[in-house]
This record gives structure tokens, sequence and C-alpha cells, in this order.
């Protein structure tokens, strides 16, 4: 088994990959839903079909943060998830897929056909990225179409890529991207941008990019063997013209979704299905359930 000095099992995770999901954590009378960056690293990198051992080294990425010594990130979640064992935290992988809250205790119904219970609950499932809905774009998913630039960047190290998206998302993908590749597009379906008006000012002075307006990704073209993009179709939408552009990365960029499906009809959302809390709080309507990260915040995210 590969593993690094923390004593990390990375195939043991490996082998979890296809089992990614919301992790159930159930510590006396708290019930505590969670998202799955443990192994969201190992998740995009398999899908990306990228070497095992490639995955080691990008793993063993240095963290410095608030540490006198340079230490591994995987080492730090490890001891975050040991500090939680130690407190007398009871970890249970799982997939939950039913939310009860109205009764006491709390009732959440796993996948695996567990129940968990209990009398307060964090709902901290995240949010994901928006797609499309291309067959095209679903079909290259992982293997150069991606929704983040800071987890795949580095994969497109001096080639061609391109940002579809015209919000704050997409210009701060885009002037991200350019640590990376020397020709990044940006693909906006209008002719001006809703992006911060400081972040469009570094946009358009970044030689690195450039911008086509008024049009829209109508096709992400690629090969199969093995799988990778060569180029994208975009149609303008004024003229109706369609066009090919050479690339080796398609970034979609046009916002985020929160993963709030199992609370719909039981908590408060506003209109983007993001939990709503009360002013300067993590509490929700119901007493007892609490909301934290990309699934109530919109502004600051991860």
């Amino acid at each position: 088994m590969a593993s690094d000095s923390s004593g990390m099992d990375y195939e043991k995770y490996w082998r979890r990959l296809q089992q990614v999901g919301l992790n159930a954590y159930e510590a006396r009378s708290y019930l505590v839903l969670m998202g799955h960056p443990r192994f969201k690293a190992l998740e995009l990198a398999a899908r990306a079909r990228v070497p095992r051992q490639k995955i080691y080294e990008v793993l063993d990425s240095l963290v410095d943060k608030g540490f006198a010594q340079v230490i591994q990130g995987p080492w730090l979640m490890e001891q975050m998830r040991k500090q939680a064992e130690h407190v007398g935290t009871r970890l249970v992988d799982d997939v939950i897929v039913a939310v009860d809250l109205g009764r006491r205790p709390f009732v959440c119904t796993g996948d695996s056909g567990t129940i968990y219970t209990g009398e307060a609950l964090i709902l901290a499932t995240g949010a994901e990225a928006k797609w499309l809905g291309l067959p095209s774009e679903e079909k290259f998913r992982g293997f150069g179409v991606s929704a983040c630039a800071t987890c795949d960047g580095f994969f497109f190290r001096g080639k061609d890529v391109v940002v579809v998206g015209g919000g704050n998302t997409a210009v701060e993908e885009a002037l991200y991207l350019t640590n990376h590749s020397h020709d990044v597009t940006l693909i906006h379906r209008r002719d001006t941008l809703r992006a911060e008006k400081i972040l469009q000012d570094r946009l358009f002075r970044n030689p690195k990019v450039r911008v086509i307006w008024d049009s829209v990704l109508d096709a992400v073209i690629g090969v199969d063997e093995p799988p990778g993009v060569t180029g994208v179709a975009i149609v303008n939408v004024k003229t109706g013209e369609r066009t090919q552009l050479k690339t080796d990365g398609v970034f979609i960029a046009i916002g985020h979704r929160p993963n709030t499906d199992i609370v719909k009809g039981q908590l408060d959302l506003d209109g983007e299905g993001y939990v709503l809390t009360q002013p300067d709080s993590t509490a929700t309507k119901v007493p007892g359930v609490f909301a934290a990260g990309d699934v109530r915040d919109k502004v600051f995210r991860q």
C-alpha cells in the first residue's frame, strides 16, 4: 500500500472514489452533514486518468499556514480527523438520501439503509458547479472539461484553454489560469461582463487573455482514445455564425448550485437554493438546525 510519513493510506482512499458523497457524522446528540473534500483531489485526478504516482506527488503539496515548519496537506487533514475522534466523535461514511426535520430527534437516512438520529443537525453539504448540460460537455468532463481552475489548472500548463461565463467566477478563473496557460479565451454570451469592475480591469490588462463576445458554447470537440479535448464549437448569438476554436481545455464558470435538495420544503431557501439563516448566524428557521459553509454563503465560498 502506498502511504506517506503521516501513515495516510492513499490506496484505501483510491478504492473509495466510487463512494464519494455526503458523509454522515453522528457525535452524541449532534448529527452533522458534511461534504467530501477529503476525496476531491483524488476524484478529479482519477477522472483525468492521472497516474497514481503523480497524484501522490500532488497530494504531497506543502502547507505552511500557522505552522513553524512546513507540513503536508494530507497530514493536516488526517490530524483534524484524529482530533475529532479524540473528543468523542464517531465518524461514519455514508450517503444521506433523506432528511426528516419534522420530528424530534431529527432523522437522516443513508443509502446504506442506516437511520441516523440527532437532537441537532448542521447542514454543511456545500455547493457544486453548474454545467451547461451539453452531451459533449458531459462526455469530456474530467478529460479536458472542468469547473475548477484551481483544481485542474496545472494540468494545462503551457496549453490553450477556454473559460465560459461572464461573472466574477469566470473572470477569476480566467485570471488564475494565466498562471499556467499562455493563451486564455473567455467566451461570454453578452457584450459586457457582469463581473466587478476591478476584476474586469485586471482581465482586460492581461495580455494572455482575450474575450469572445456575444457567443455561446455549442459543443466540445475531442478524441476518444485517449479521451481529450481538441477544440470547441461556438455560436454567435447575434449572427448565428458557428465557428470552431482549437483548445486543450474548457472551464465552465457559470456559477454554483447549493446541495440543498434533501431539505427543500423543510428549510427556507433563497431563489438560488441557498439556505437562509438568521442575520449574523448559522441558525435556520428550525430550532436545532444550522447551516454552514457554501450551502448558505454565496460571497466568500471555499
